[in-house]
């Protein structure tokens, strides 16, 4: 072993470095089937060839210029297109499939709720399933959307206690002054740049000698692994699927989606299928919408304008998530072939019993001290209480991007500049009054240096009361599970 160095993925001889063996080459298609040695020697920082350079992103040139092979560009030999049917509501179910106006070199699916159509070009499936009448149950009645957010806040829901220092409405009560404020966010498509597409080569039907390739944009390969194996009936290790990059994928968007569809409309005719959706195709149930939110919050301040406690309320809907190997009827496709969604069980709040910030519900603004554990958050807030309800959605929903952060972030910090702006005091001091962790007061002095930020409350006293004039913010935010 002396005798022998490794570099980029090479083996070789040191004494002669064109004596060399690959990776690939040594395991040929085996597993490692390694044990991780906790007590390796770690490389010294001066071997180091790629920590602290900047590389250079291979991909750039390709998609700057329109030849990056994204996964609408994936292609197999004796490959056919598939398109899907959803239901025209929530809830619906088929209770008749008419074939009789699909042309006779059309394949027509269903399996339960599932209708799908295979053609020998994207063009013909789209004719076809334009031909195809199904006639659907329809399900239950919608919430009136003009309604919808106070409606979330009367229905049924699981709810869960972050933190809860037990004096918030006592605090409130007797603060100098008190600030309320409620935040508001729909229901949001995802809206890739490019509909979700999957390619699905299932061959041998069902059971242990069936096998399933998928080419997909899915954000969990394993996942999607184990969970399209029970929607198929196949041994797990006879499914392998294989990331492609998808133009703009983000969040829990159409990608697992159209793999599903993929793969159930593959496995029915024994051939690869194609599925590629049109932007109309995911905004009617072809993907888990980013959930709504109601967040109410209510702060207590001293007479200086220090907070001196903080309560947060909210509410999301939700329905389905990110594919497993045990609730196939997170996705639609899985659902809508029979597979049960698990339901959101109403259910009060337990106390808890360590600190975590609930996707940033809590923010970092408190001390986040439960029980007799040490302060988990990164504030000097020690009032606080923060509330979650989770209420069951009729639409499937999904992370819009980094799960329910994105919304509690904005009503936090929404929120701070609000009472900054109330006491009339510049939002980034304002802020860092409030902050104990060094490293995000650190990151907010150094954001503020770099913008020029010049120090006053906002907006401007000096801003004219007509014509147009320039505005500012700055949010701040720590992830505490990994720290950035």
């Amino acid at each position: 072993m002396s005798q022998l160095a490794a570099k980029d993925g090479v083996v070789f001889l040191k004494s002669d470095p064109t004596q060399s063996v690959s990776y690939g080459q040594l395991l040929f298609g085996q597993r490692f089937n390694l044990t991780s040695n906790s007590k390796a020697v770690a490389k010294d920082p001066s071997q180091y060839t790629i920590l602290g350079t900047s590389v250079p992103r291979v991909d750039l040139p390709a998609k700057a210029t329109g030849q990056f092979p994204y996964v609408q560009q994936v292609r197999l030999p004796g490959m056919l297109h598939g398109k899907v049917v959803r239901p025209p509501t929530v809830g619906a179910t088929v209770a008749n499939v008419d074939k009789s106006g699909v042309p006779a070199n059309v394949q027509v699916v269903v399996k339960n709720n599932f209708v799908g159509v295979v053609a020998d070009t994207e063009w013909h499936a789209i004719q076809a399933v334009s031909t195809l009448n199904v006639t659907w149950t329809p399900g239950p009645d919608l919430p009136d959307q003009t309604t919808l957010y106070t409606a979330i806040t009367q229905l049924p829901s699981s709810d869960s206690i972050t933190v809860d220092s037990g004096d918030v409405d006592q605090m409130l009560g007797n603060a100098a002054t008190k600030l309320t404020a409620q935040y508001l966010h729909p229901y949001q498509l995802h809206g890739s740049i490019a509909p979700c597409c999957a390619v699905a080569d299932v061959r041998g039907g069902t059971g242990a000698k069936a096998s399933a390739k998928i080419w997909s944009c899915t954000q969990g390969v394993y996942p999607q692994r184990d969970s399209v194996a029970m929607v198929l009936g196949i041994p797990n290790a006879n499914v392998r699927v294989m990331f492609v990059e998808g133009a703009g994928c983000y969040g829990l968007n159409g990608a697992d989606s159209a793999s599903f569809d993929a793969a159930l409309l593959s496995q029915a005719v024994g051939a690869p299928v194609r599925v590629q959706y049109t932007r109309r195709d995911e905004m009617i149930a072809g993907e888990s919408y980013g959930p709504p939110h109601v967040m109410n919050l209510r702060a207590g301040l001293d007479s200086s304008g220090q907070i001196v406690t903080w309560d947060y309320e909210g509410w999301t809907l939700s329905k389905g998530n990110r594919p497993n190997a045990t609730t196939p009827g997170n996705i639609i496709s899985g659902a809508l072939a029979g597979f049960p969604t698990p339901p959101v069980t109403p259910a009060a709040a337990k106390p808890p019993t360590t600190f975590g910030n609930n996707n940033n519900a809590a923010p970092p603004y408190i001390t986040g001290v439960v029980g007799s554990n040490p302060p988990g958050g990164q504030g000097s807030v020690v009032s606080q209480r923060v509330r979650v309800h989770t209420v069951a959605s009729p639409f499937f929903t999904g992370p819009l991007r980094s799960p329910d952060r994105l919304q509690n972030t904005f009503a936090t910090e929404s929120f701070m500049d609000e009472i900054a702006a109330s006491v009339k005091s510049d939002p980034v001091q304002y802020r860092l009054r409030h902050l104990k962790d060094p490293r995000l007061i650190a990151v907010v002095k150094s954001a503020a240096s770099a913008y020029n930020w010049a120090t006053r409350p906002s907006p401007n006293p000096a801003n004219s009361r007509s014509g147009v004039v320039t505005g500012r913010g700055i949010s701040c935010v720590l992830y505490p599970k990994n720290g950035s």
